[in-house]
């Protein structure tokens, strides 16, 4: 359940386990944004070529499932650590953004249209 732990908690985690295995010279915002970007590259990768049916069968075999869920873990890793090591709180970020979006996309204008803001 995803109730079990808090962002912060996560964070400190993630930033417990790094700090052991001594990562922090490695984790600077460049290479945790390529970090981000790969796993979010994987996780794609999962999904490259297959139909509705096909992505079903994803999420109903337990050994596609598994790996669903590790790479989205993964890109989550790096979403933490980024924030963790560059002092963003992902709260304030995700809440500020969406206030943001709520104004390029107001529901009068969007529901049930997912072209970009700037097309209509």
């Amino acid at each position: 359940m995803d109730n079990k732990a808090s962002i912060d908690d996560l964070k400190k985690m993630v930033k417990a386990f790094c700090e052991v295995r001594d990562w922090d010279q490695y984790h600077n915002p460049k290479d945790l944004a390529i970090g981000i970007s790969t796993e979010a590259n994987e996780l794609l990768d999962l999904f490259r070529f297959k139909s509705d049916s096909d992505m079903k069968e994803l999420f109903n075999n337990e050994d596609k499932f598994v790996l669903i869920r590790e790479e989205i873990a993964d890109v989550l890793f790096f979403i933490l650590r980024f924030a963790q090591r560059n002092n963003i709180d992902l709260h304030d970020a995700l809440i500020e953004k969406l206030e943001k979006n709520a104004k390029k996309y107001p529901v009068e204008i969007v529901k049930g249209d997912n072209r970009k803001y700037n097309v209509y």
